[in-house]
């Protein structure tokens, strides 16, 4: 289940024993389908709710790998 909070951010919503590479993924989709830049994944299946939510943020690895590839350029 996904949702919109202030058409700002979008939360996914689960209950699975551990959250798996192929939700964040799922969820970076719908991040990139709506050029949206953040989301949160809940995963309510967690002892305490802090340890089951995951902030995804649509470009960082672009943005992380871009930065990198500037600074050995550099050298």
């Amino acid at each position: 289940m996904k949702t919109r909070v202030e058409d700002r951010v979008i939360v996914g919503i689960k209950s699975v024993e551990a959250l798996a590479a192929v939700h964040r993924k799922q969820l970076l989709t719908y991040l990139q389908l709506a050029d949206k830049r953040l989301g949160l994944l809940i995963n309510f299946n967690a002892a305490l709710i802090k340890d089951g939510i995951s902030r995804i943020v649509n470009g960082l690895e672009e943005e992380s790998h871009a930065k990198s590839q500037g600074r050995q350029e550099h050298h």
